[in-house]
């Protein structure tokens, strides 16, 4: 599966501002459902942009030692994979994939975020607060950033390792393409190819992030702590998610 390195660096960062105003603008009430997708989806494309580059040359790298050895890139690094890239393909042959990866952070950080705090409120709804209802919520998200991000997930991952066939051309015209063969050779349960295996490599990290995130807020709120300084550690944290992430 692909990396996710960079793709929603910056946009789960952006969804928790973006969510924040949201509140302040609602009276400080929650926001409805709609609202909270709404956050995670704009937030989630607009990193995923930024991030494509770093995505698609590891995506590379890691699918070259799969390929035989006459179509192997043979990258020696990351520098290198986007020098290459440019000098081949274009600079906009950076953005290989970039709609499909827009789209999988999109769908991930909507998932993640958007059920999170959905599931907080009907939590305290039912009496449960505190820690339990951290961690609960914080499981529902993980399922559902995994649940909803695989498929785009997949589709992404084809078109970024793919390569030419004998004729010269691609196997794969593009997104929709590539998921009208997938579903057409396996049916739509094709597109969640992997899941367990994606499910264990995702909700962890996303529980574990959202249970300190959490721990930061509340610890910003009794402290008096200024808003940058939470900003920050959210970011540094959701960086180091997403880095563990893409290594497995």
């Amino acid at each position: 599966m692909s990396a996710g390195t960079t793709d929603t660096n910056l946009g789960a960062l952006a969804c928790s501002t973006l969510s924040e105003k949201l509140k302040e603008a609602n009276q400080g009430k929650p926001i409805p459902l709609w609202q909270k997708a709404a956050a995670g989806l704009t937030a989630g494309g607009l990193g995923a942009l930024v991030g494509s580059p770093a995505d698609l040359s590891l995506i590379r790298m890691q699918a070259d030692g799969l390929l035989p050895l006459d179509k192997r890139r043979n990258y020696s690094g990351v520098g290198a994979a986007l020098s290459t890239i440019i000098r081949e393909e274009g600079i906009m042959g950076l953005f290989t994939g970039a709609g499909p990866t827009a789209v999988r952070a999109m769908a991930l950080n909507m998932g993640m975020l958007a059920s999170n705090d959905q599931a907080k409120e009907m939590l305290a709804a039912n009496n449960v607060t505190g820690a339990p209802q951290v961690f609960i919520a914080s499981a529902i998200s993980g399922f559902f950033a995994s649940f909803f991000s695989l498929p785009f997930d997949y589709i992404k991952t084809q078109l970024q390792k793919q390569t030419k066939l004998p004729d010269g051309t691609m196997p794969f015209k593009g997104a929709l393409d590539c998921a009208a063969k997938t579903v057409a050779a396996g049916g739509p349960q094709k597109l969640w190819t992997g899941f367990p295996t994606f499910y264990v490599r995702i909700a962890p990290h996303a529980m574990i992030t959202l249970v300190v995130l959490d721990g930061l807020g509340s610890f910003q709120k009794k402290n008096g702590a200024q808003e940058v300084t939470a900003r920050v550690c959210e970011q540094r944290l959701t960086h180091s998610w997403l880095a563990q992430a893409g290594k497995q």
